[in-house]
C-alpha cells in the first residue's frame, strides 16, 4: 500500500531528506496515523507532501525498515529513504479537484499527517 507522508519544509524538507538519503519519519503524535505508521511495510511507496509552505506532493521515497521504538514501544520506528523528485510538484488544489481524491481521507482528516493512499492516488501523484 503507498502513502502519502506530510512534512512541514522549514522543519525538514524533501531536500533534507534528499540529502541524508535516510531518515526515521518521527514526531507523529495522532494516534490514526501511528496506526498507519505501524502497519507499513518494508519496501512499500510514499509520495511526500511538504504542508504548510508550498502545500504540494513533491517526491517519491521507500520505507526501508519498521520496528518498536525501544523507548517507547508505542511509536514506531519507520525508516524512510528518498526516490525520486517529482517531475512537476502536484498542488494541494489540483490534488482536491482530481476525481481519484474523491471522498480521500486526505480531505476529510485534513490535519493526519500520514494517509494511506490508493494505486491509483499514488500513480496520478507520480505519473499524473
Amino acid at each position: 500500500m503507498p502513502y502519502l507522508l506530510k512534512t512541514e519544509p522549514d522543519k525538514y524538507s524533501y531536500d533534507d531528506l534528499l540529502r541524508d538519503g535516510e531518515t526515521t519519519w518521527d514526531g507523529i503524535t495522532n494516534n490514526q496515523a501511528l496506526i498507519t505508521l505501524r502497519n507499513m511495510k518494508k519496501g512499500e511507496k510514499a509520495v511526500i507532501y511538504h504542508s504548510n509552505v508550498g502545500k504540494a506532493a513533491v517526491g517519491t521515497a521507500e520505507i526501508v525498515s519498521n520496528g518498536t521504538n525501544p523507548d517507547d514501544p508505542k511509536f514506531p520506528l519507520v525508516r524512510i529513504k528518498p526516490l525520486k523528485r517529482l517531475k512537476r510538484e502536484k498542488p494541494l488544489a489540483e490534488i482536491r479537484e482530481a476525481p481519484v481524491f474523491t471522498g480521500s481521507i486526505m480531505f476529510r482528516q485534513f490535519r493526519l499527517s500520514v494517509v494511506p493512499l490508493t494505486d491509483e492516488q499514488y500513480d496520478w501523484l507520480v505519473h499524473g
